[in-house]
């Protein structure tokens, strides 16, 4: 058993909703095995207050979250990722920065809570439907054997992952 701390670095579009959920949630499931980041190729510059109210509501840490730019992670001095996960069907299909380290990528597409348009009470159950699916996927991901299983089939498990319940149309396809 190792005791190495994995960076993971979660990727959306906008920086505001999903990846921020996956944060936060990934950050307190896997205190001490995991540390989370997030980050936006065209970041909104503010969380989605809807995140913040749903993580809260969850029990997970709503606050010290900013929307920013994925080039803060490809800087020197940055934190060197072990994985990469794309959280949205854009992010995916984007021209990612050259990752030092070579981490190994996924894509666990989710349906944009965002983008939901109607009643308070239809927003907030996106939400907490886009919550559920990422928690789901962090849950499979954080009981895997890092340490003990070979960097192939680490990788199909991974991508495995981003098919489970809520997978958006572009995960739903992959693999």
């Amino acid at each position: 058993m190792t005791d190495k701390t994995y960076n993971v670095l979660f990727l959306c579009t906008g920086n505001s909703a999903r990846s921020i959920l996956a944060e936060s949630i990934l950050n307190k499931e896997g205190a001490g095995r995991f540390k989370a980041f997030s980050a936006g190729s065209q970041p909104k510059g503010e969380v989605n207050p809807h995140a913040l109210k749903e993580l809260d509501a969850l029990g997970y840490p709503s606050s010290g979250f900013t929307s920013k730019s994925w080039d803060v992670f490809s800087k020197q001095g940055a934190p060197e990722m072990d994985f990469i996960f794309t959280v949205c069907d854009s992010a995916a299909g984007e021209a990612c920065p050259v990752w030092m380290g070579h981490p190994m990528t996924a894509h666990w597409g989710v349906e944009d809570p965002a983008a939901v348009v109607g009643s308070e009470v239809e927003i907030q159950r996106a939400f907490a439907q886009a919550a559920r699916f990422l928690k789901n996927r962090i849950t499979a991901f954080i009981n895997l054997p890092l340490a003990s299983i070979d960097r192939m089939a680490l990788e199909q498990h991974v991508r495995q992952i981003g098919s489970l319940e809520g997978a958006s149309v572009k995960s739903a396809k992959a693999d």
